[in-house]
């Protein structure tokens, strides 16, 4: 308890006589949680009110935290208010996630809740190993130095950003809570469904962890938040410098900012147009100025040379219907077609001693031929990508790559006299084409969107 309410103090997390939204689940930490700030209220003259959400996922054991959670807060002569949702519904609606879903609608509830009973603060239960279980999952997904920084002490609800987060248990580990909770007589609902290995973060939890402790590092746990704090401390320098040169009057030349500062600007002007800024198109932005990127169906964002974004609604865009020839019985040439310039050379030997380029690649000459056609894709079009078995739909390769479908109409072809599909914009070279020991002529060919 002494520890806990160190944190809050050092922190600043909560000022004396305010009014508090605690979030109970009736789990392990969120009732110590309740314990604790019930425990430091007299002193610091806090108001509590518990919260608690029933995500309608676990029958039963779900009304069963729910009583437990009132019958607490009764207990301790505390307010209690509780919501439900139908978080199956909702994912199925969203098309996204159950974990997501429930996150939202829980999220929701609090903030609503909050702000009903004009409080600004909501307490959270969140605390250290759920830290490093978060890192590795961003680790594994892909994110950047804000993304490994893990969760805030504090930081605005993303449901209601007038309202508070706060996190006091984030420097506490879920033995050292167990042990708390057991001195204070702390009673719990432990929830089945954390030792489900079909969710990814159990997976972390009961797998990876354990795994990387005991072959790798036994004080794993405390090497990763040292490093989530380094990250998102040095993430914080460079989303201050891209908040004041996007605040500024007068800004240095963007193509003048430090690369993290550049991503950065882009990223939060992303956010403020309420796009996902995703690590390929903050690059296509960064790297392609004054170029209309698609979003989605409806809308394009473009980067014009100052740095600055602008969201655009898409023309209706429909399958291109034009197609241009090139002959490549020269040794080199040039062409353009459909926003590409295109070039190519013909050179001898086979292949090897050629590192990757970006925007480049080589085929097997003499299998391509002398003349071959570009064109945007067209449906039905079947690509054998290097390194699979077999040709698939170009439709369905899209779709795995997660290529936005106004963006893919766009994406131009090569293809051969005999009409087999050789290069794709975007993809990997074609199985069928590749240098190998036999390869006599080596085709370089070249692209760069303008």
């Amino acid at each position: 308890m002494r520890q806990v309410g160190k944190s809050i103090a050092d922190r600043q997390l909560l000022r004396e006589g305010q009014k508090i939204l605690v979030a109970v689940s009736g789990g392990l930490d969120s009732m110590v949680l309740l314990h604790v700030l019930r425990h430091l209220a007299g002193a610091h003259r806090w108001k509590l009110t518990v919260a608690h959400f029933n995500h309608q996922l676990r029958g039963e054991a779900g009304a069963a935290d729910e009583r437990l959670v009132r019958q607490t807060a009764r207990g301790f002569n505390l307010p209690c208010v509780t919501g439900r949702g139908d978080v199956r519904a909702a994912a199925r609606k969203e098309g996204i996630s159950l974990e997501m879903a429930g996150r939202k609608l829980r999220h929701d509830f609090l903030a609503r809740t909050a702000r009903r009973l004009g409080i600004g603060t909501i307490a959270l239960g969140h605390h250290a190993d759920d830290q490093v279980e978060l890192f590795f999952l961003r680790l594994l997904r892909g994110t950047g130095g804000q993304g490994l920084a893990g969760m805030q002490w504090s930081n605005a609800s993303p449901s209601d950003a007038s309202i508070r987060l706060v996190r006091p248990l984030l420097d506490q580990t879920k033995a050292a809570l167990r042990e708390a909770g057991q001195a204070a007589g702390a009673r719990y609902c432990e929830d089945a469904t954390n030792e489900k290995l079909d969710i990814e973060r159990n997976r972390v939890r009961h797998e990876l962890i354990p795994l990387l402790r005991r072959h790798y590092q036994a004080r794993l746990e405390q090497r990763v938040l040292r490093l989530m704090d380094l990250a998102g401390a040095e993430a914080e320098v460079v989303a201050g410098l891209a908040a004041r040169w996007l605040e500024g009057p007068r800004r240095k030349p963007f193509d003048r900012l430090a690369l993290a500062v550049q991503r950065r600007v882009i990223h939060q002007q992303l956010s403020r147009l309420g796009q996902a800024p995703d690590f390929d198109l903050v690059e296509r932005l960064r790297l392609t100025p004054n170029t209309a990127v698609s979003v989605n169906a409806e809308q394009t964002v473009r980067r014009d040379a100052e740095g600055m974004l602008r969201l655009q609604k898409a023309a209706e865009i429909q399958f291109g219907s034009g197609c241009g020839e090139i002959v490549l019985a020269n040794k080199r040439g040039r062409a353009a077609f459909g926003g590409l310039a295109l070039s190519w050379e013909i050179g001898e030997g086979g292949g090897r001693g050629f590192g990757p380029e970006a925007n480049v690649e080589y085929f097997d000459a003499d299998k391509v031929g002398e003349k071959v056609w570009v064109r945007h894709w067209q449906p039905g079009d079947r690509f054998q990508p290097i390194g699979t078995r077999s040709a698939r739909k170009l439709q369905d390769l899209f779709t795995n790559m997660k290529v936005p479908r106004a963006q893919r109409h766009r994406r131009v072809v090569a293809v051969t006299v005999q009409g087999e599909l050789f290069w794709v914009e975007g993809l990997r070279m074609s199985e069928g084409f590749k240098l190998g020991p036999e390869t006599v002529r080596r085709l370089k060919w070249r692209w760069r969107r303008y």
